[in-house]
């Protein structure tokens, strides 16, 4: 067997399940299967193998289901691709081969069964990889907040849950003005090598990561920058997000027999772990541009959020938008939430009348981090938290956002019932970096570490 030529990637990861990902390499039209078998430490016998065909249709990749594990429980495991030497083998006449496993053993945690337990996540977004010809240019300056990133993860306590990547994980537009990638196996390529370098692909060998796409997944400042000719491009671009983030999400639906449901109806799903529950939003592919009716989320989206908003028990609520809710930005806000006024008033509303604690939007985009508040004039028991991460790696030629980047001196909203009024509850950081939470009985703790992994700042968002 041999070492998978991107990933393992571990994925959705519950009390019981995993999910990886993995991708194998196409050998003269032959069969190829991807593999993996775990065990836990110190336990002598591996399991049985679980295995996969894979097809050019998937880019030679796929997603293995992990089931029946125990709770809070560390694994290990190992992973690789094979062409066996009969083109009639299935998915259960290889788990009968004598395979030779690749050396490399990796290792990942099930979610605890605890409910009220301290729980820690990372968020980032915005990691810049240019590529050249085909080919990524510097790729140890987008790689080298990852191994910051696995550092702090090997000694967190409480231990790292998820790592939350909330929009533009590859850049397909990175070369738009001179010659933009629109086939979809130039747009593979920049997820082979965005995933496959070597920081990230150790940090998500271990770490279970939960994506949603932003624009430049597509292209900057999708959909409203779309033309005629862009179908082409978003049929590719698509393609190519659903089996490199997608597929390992939660927003494919686990079958009663332990297999993932192939069927992807929307790209937002919801995540649960113990008192804390996460929706993760796609504020991107289901916009509304029209005057009579614009969204930034549908009707479906938007009616599913309010509804999990009000009839969640959990304690905390972290609602991810890959574009910043608030505060609005002075320019170029318009790709934001900023531009949909009607739909954020009504979420909004949803928050205060029916008097919902310790509600976070998550976002990024901006290449700035940040955490701010959100109040009611009319109404003290109102109060509303976000937490902003970006970037993971900037490009040079994309400013860093300052305090000054945005509207900080009037209300977000004015209504007969009064005005939405906000604030900085931090500094602006304008470097590279990311942000890493704790959640406990009191407080959401966001501290925000630099490139190297050295602590920017840290702030306290008190819970109810």
């Amino acid at each position: 067997m041999f070492k998978p030529t991107v990933g393992p990637i571990i994925g959705h990861t519950t009390t019981n399940h995993a999910r990886i990902f993995l991708r194998g390499e196409l050998q003269n039209n032959a069969s190829v299967f991807a593999g993996i078998r775990y065990r836990r430490p110190g336990e002598e016998r591996w399991s049985h193998g679980v295995f996969a065909k894979l097809t050019t249709v998937r880019d030679m990749s796929d997603v293995i289901a992990l089931n029946n594990l125990v709770a809070d429980t560390e694994y290990e495991y190992q992973a690789g691709w094979f062409s066996p030497m009969s083109p009639v083998h299935t998915v259960e006449t290889v788990q009968e081969l004598p395979l030779q496993w690749p050396r490399g053993i990796y290792r990942f945690r099930t979610q605890s069964s605890k409910p009220t337990i301290p729980r820690a996540y990372i968020v980032g977004s915005c990691r810049y990889l240019r590529m050249t010809a085909g080919v990524p240019s510097a790729p140890h300056l987008g790689d080298r907040i990852f191994a910051s990133i696995t550092n702090l993860a090997q000694q967190a306590d409480p231990p790292i849950s998820a790592m939350l990547m909330t929009g533009d994980q590859i850049y397909v537009d990175d070369l738009n003005v001179i010659a933009p990638d629109r086939e979809f196996k130039e747009i593979l390529s920049k997820y082979r090598s965005a995933f496959s370098q070597p920081n990230i692909a150790k940090l998500m060998s271990s770490v279970p990561v939960y994506m949603i796409l932003d624009d430049h997944e597509i292209e900057d400042n999708w959909p409203a920058n779309e033309s005629k000719a862009d179908a082409y491009l978003y049929k590719n671009a698509i393609a190519a997000y659903e089996l490199y983030q997608a597929s390992h999400s939660p927003a494919h639906k686990l079958l009663s027999n332990g297999q993932i449901d192939r069927k992807l109806e929307q790209y937002w799903y919801q995540l649960a772990e113990g008192d804390i529950e996460w929706f993760v939003t796609d504020s991107r592919t289901r916009r509304n541009l029209s005057a009579n009716d614009r969204r930034i989320l549908d009707e479906e989206q938007e009616q599913a959020l309010c509804k999990w908003l009000i009839h969640s028990p959990a304690r905390v609520k972290f609602v991810v938008t890959s574009v910043m809710f608030y505060p609005d930005r002075k320019a170029h806000g318009d790709d934001a939430w900023k531009a949909f006024p009607e739909q954020r008033l009504r979420l909004l509303e949803t928050i205060r009348t029916h008097r919902i604690k310790n509600v976070i939007f998550v976002s990024g985009d901006v290449h700035g981090s940040l955490t701010s508040r959100l109040t009611h004039s009319e109404d003290p028991d109102f109060e509303v938290h976000t937490i902003v991460s970006s970037p993971l790696c900037n490009s040079k030629l994309l400013p860093y956002a300052k305090a000054s980047t945005f509207i900080l001196d009037q209300p977000l909203a004015r209504t007969t019932a009064g005005d939405y009024q906000h604030e900085l509850t931090s500094q602006v950081v304008s470097q590279d970096n990311f942000a890493h939470l704790i959640a406990d009985a009191e407080q959401v703790r966001v501290s925000y570490h630099d490139r190297d992994g050295q602590l920017l700042q840290s702030v306290g968002i008190p819970l109810c």
